[in-house]
C-alpha cells in the first residue's frame, strides 16, 4: 500500500504540470473568444492584474511573517524601486499587452509557438551582456545552446510566414457547431481563430512579448540579490505593473468609455479565472515543483501546450489549424528542448569544474601534511 502511495506521489507533479498546460490553453481559447467578441485587451489586463494584486499583497506579507518572528526587512531604496518599476513595465505591461494583442490577431497555436522563443531571447541577452572572458565557446553546453537557438529561429520563421493548407477544412455548414443559439447575432461560444487574421502582425507582437519576458528575467535575477523576500517583490511590481497598464488602457481607450464596462458574465468569469489561475495558482505550483524537482523540471512541460492547442484545433475547431503553423511550432519545440539540454550540460560542466578546482586546492595541503610527517 505504501509503495502505491509513493508511486502516485512521484507521478503527481507530472500529472499536475500537464493539466496546468491544458488549462492554460483552455484559458487562451476563452480569452481569444472574448477579445474577438469586443472586449478590450488593455482593459482586460488592468482588471485581471488588479484582482491578482489584491490577492497577492496580503498573502505575500503573511508568507514573509515568519511565524511572528521579527527579522530585518530589506531596505527599500530608490534603485530597488526603479527595478520594481522596470519589472512591472516589462513583465506585466509590455508582456501582457503584446501577448493579448498578438492573440487577438492570430490563434493559440502561434501563442504557444512564440512563447517557446523565451529561452532563445534569454540566451541572446546573456550573450550580449556577458564579457568575452565569461564565455566558454569550447563548452559543449554552449555549443548545444547555439544549435538550439538556430533551430528555434528557423521554427519561428516557419510558423510566422508559411501557414500552409488547412489540416481539417470543412464546409460552411460545419462552422456553426459551436455557436450560441440563444444569441441573435449567432456569436460563437468559443473561438480558436478569427477572420480575417493578421497572422504576421500577431506573430511579431507575440515574439515581442517573449522578448519582454526575457528582459524581465534578466532584471529579476539581479533584483532577487538585492531583495530577499521574493513574494513581496512580486506583489510590489504587480501593483506597479497594474498602474502602468491602467495608464496605457486609459490612453488607448480614452475615446470609448464603454470599453471599461463588462458586457456579459462570461467576461467576468474570464477575468476571475485568469487572475486566480495565472496570477496565484500557477506561479505557486511552479515555485513548489521547482523547489521539489529542480530548476529544469517546470520548463520541460511548456511545449506540451503545442500538443493541447493542436488537439483542440483539430478535434473541436475546424478551419483553424494550418500544417505550416503546427510544423513551425514543432520545430520551435525541438529548439526549445535543445537549449534546455545545453543548459543542463553547462550546469554539469560547472559542477565538474568546481569539484576539480576544489580537488586541486586539497592536493597541495595533503602534500604539505605528508612533508611534515
Amino acid at each position: 500500500m505504501e509503495s502505491k502511495i509513493t508511486k502516485i506521489w512521484e507521478i503527481m507533479p507530472f500529472i499536475v504540470m500537464v493539466m496546468m498546460e491544458g488549462c492554460t490553453i483552455a484559458l487562451t481559447i476563452f480569452a481569444k473568444t472574448e477579445l474577438n467578441n469586443g472586449m478590450s485587451p488593455f482593459v482586460f489586463i488592468v482588471y485581471t492584474n488588479a484582482l491578482a494584486t489584491i490577492i497577492l499583497f496580503p498573502s505575500s506579507f503573511l508568507l514573509h511573517n515568519n511565524g511572528g518572528r521579527k527579522e530585518p526587512t530589506p531596505s527599500f531604496t530608490f534603485s530597488l524601486f526603479m527595478r520594481f518599476l522596470l519589472l512591472g513595465f516589462t513583465g506585466i505591461t509590455m508582456t501582457l499587452s503584446f501577448s493579448f494583442l498578438g492573440l487577438s490577431y492570430s490563434s493559440p497555436i502561434l501563442v504557444c509557438a512564440m512563447g517557446l522563443l523565451i529561452p532563445t531571447f534569454n540566451f541572446l541577452l546573456s550573450l550580449i551582456s556577458s564579457r568575452e572572458r565569461e564565455l566558454n565557446l569550447r563548452s559543449s553546453g554552449f555549443q548545444v545552446e547555439v544549435i538550439g537557438v538556430m533551430v528555434s529561429i528557423i521554427g519561428g520563421v516557419e510558423a510566422e510566414f508559411f501557414k500552409g493548407p488547412l489540416i481539417r477544412p470543412t464546409s460552411s455548414d460545419d462552422k456553426l457547431q459551436f455557436t450560441n443559439t440563444n444569441n441573435n447575432n449567432n456569436k460563437p461560444l468559443f473561438m480558436f481563430s478569427s477572420v480575417p487574421e493578421f497572422w504576421v502582425l500577431g506573430g511579431i507582437l507575440l515574439a515581442s512579448a517573449s522578448l519582454s519576458v526575457a528582459l524581465w528575467n534578466f532584471i529579476q535575477k539581479k533584483t532577487v540579490k538585492e531583495y530577499s523576500e521574493p513574494m513581496k517583490a512580486v506583489a510590489y511590481y504587480s501593483l506597479i505593473g497594474t498602474i502602468l497598464s491602467a495608464i496605457v488602457a486609459w490612453i488607448v481607450e480614452r475615446d470609448d468609455a464603454t470599453a471599461w464596462k463588462l458586457n456579459h458574465d462570461m467576461q467576468l468569469i474570464l477575468i476571475l479565472l485568469t487572475a486566480l489561475f495565472g496570477g496565484v495558482i500557477r506561479p505557486n505550483i511552479q515555485i513548489w515543483f521547482t523547489r521539489m524537482k529542480g530548476p529544469f523540471y517546470v520548463p520541460l512541460f511548456k511545449p506540451f501546450g503545442i500538443a493541447f492547442a493542436t488537439t483542440f484545433g483539430v478535434c473541436i475547431f475546424p478551419n483553424s489549424l494550418h500544417y505550416g503553423s503546427v510544423l513551425g511550432a514543432a520545430i520551435i519545440g525541438m529548439g526549445y528542448y535543445t537549449i534546455m539540454w545545453g543548459q543542463m550540460k553547462g550546469e554539469e560542466e560547472k559542477r565538474s569544474d568546481e569539484s576539480s578546482d576544489n580537488l586541486d586546492k586539497k592536493i597541495p595541503l595533503l602534500q604539505e601534511k605528508m612533508e611534515e610527517v
